[in-house]
């Protein structure tokens, strides 16, 4: 799990920065390929900033049920403060929106682990089980919308190949806990001891792993998990009410996910490119005319992503971290992850 957050590093290959805001600048030229400026500048002055603000509202919101269902998952391994969880959090989209390829989630999990003295291996992958329960309710909340939503049948079918493909990822995980349950028995499996009959790297994550998905405080986070892209959505439909998009709260749904599906890959800072290719993508499948939603795109990104570089850089500074330092932390922390035990 802990590759996938991986941001370069200065002894890396710089391929995977190239390619990402070359990602960004194609997907950002195919957005403003015919884009009618003046018509998008009419349509950004007559949104109703009312709606925006409620919008905002929300999509904070959302990252405040993150931190707290962050803060459950880690139970099994010792208490997490709250606002603790919630600054890191915050930092790390700071840290998302000025760098590239994403690595606010190792930022995060390294502030958490230094102000909560918890293993960073338990934290980072912790970040990885996020991942997986999140996948899971989009593929399900995409499920569900097809049968309400007439969709495409080319997007329906890339919708049932995701939702097999989560299938069998859940199916893989639940076996492989029921199996460290039945047969391997609790104590070797206890997250503190890591005891000489279990050792090596694999069976600490699958030890942390199964810490994480039967406690009890593993179903409270589910119900965050929930109310996480609920509050998204919420705030995705505000927007596109504020920029006179008068379409159903389901079609914010579909718009939601196919954005976070496609921005889930690591790339350019704050996603650039990539975010308005994919929303205009999102908004293609209900017949938005593209300048229209190009537009959109445009000013969604900039009204969503406003509150978190303000409020990130706030948390960042009461992390005890600066700008300077905080580069340095996001460049020298791939190399140490082997000394700070990288899996669980």
């Amino acid at each position: 799990m802990i590759s996938l957050f991986n941001p370069a590093t200065p002894e890396e290959s710089k391929w995977p920065r190239v390619l990402g805001y070359a990602l960004a600048i194609a997907c950002l030229a195919w957005v403003l390929h015919d884009f009618h400026i003046v018509r998008a500048l009419r349509d950004m002055a007559n949104v109703d900033w009312r709606w925006v603000l409620i919008g905002m509202g929300f999509d904070i919101l959302s990252y405040v049920m993150q931190a707290i269902r962050w803060k459950f998952l880690l139970e099994p391994f010792g208490k997490v403060r709250t606002l603790r969880a919630i600054r890191a959090v915050f930092a790390g989209l700071f840290a998302n929106l000025i760098f590239p390829l994403r690595p606010g989630e190792l930022l995060r999990s390294y502030l958490l682990s230094n102000t909560e003295e918890m293993s960073f291996g338990y934290v980072i992958g912790s970040v990885g089980v996020e991942r997986l329960v999140d996948l899971v309710v989009a593929t399900a909340a995409l499920g569900v919308v097809s049968l309400m939503v007439d969709l495409p049948r080319d997007f329906r079918r890339v919708a049932d190949i995701l939702g097999v493909a989560t299938l069998v990822l859940v199916t893989v995980v639940v076996v492989v806990i029921f199996y460290l349950e039945t047969r391997m028995g609790r104590q070797l499996l206890q997250p503190d001891a890591k005891s000489k009959q279990a050792p090596g790297k694999i069976m600490g994550a699958l030890a942390g792993l199964h810490a994480m998905g039967t406690a009890p405080s593993f179903y409270p986070a589910l119900l965050f998990s929930l109310l996480m892209p609920l509050c998204q959505v919420f705030g995705m439909w505000a927007m596109m009410k504020s920029y006179g998009l008068n379409l159903s709260f389901l079609v914010a749904v579909v718009v939601l996910v196919v954005i976070n599906l496609g921005v889930s890959l690591p790339n350019a800072p704050a996603n650039i490119g990539s975010y308005q290719f994919f929303c205009v993508l999102g908004l293609s499948v209900f017949e938005v005319e593209k300048t229209k939603a190009a537009g959109f795109s445009i000013f969604a990104f900039l009204a969503l992503n406003l509150p978190f570089a303000l409020l990130g850089f706030v948390a960042l500074l009461r992390s005890g971290l600066s700008l300077r330092t905080m580069r340095e932390r996001v460049t020298h922390l791939p190399a140490e992850l082997p000394s700070r035990g990288a899996s669980f």
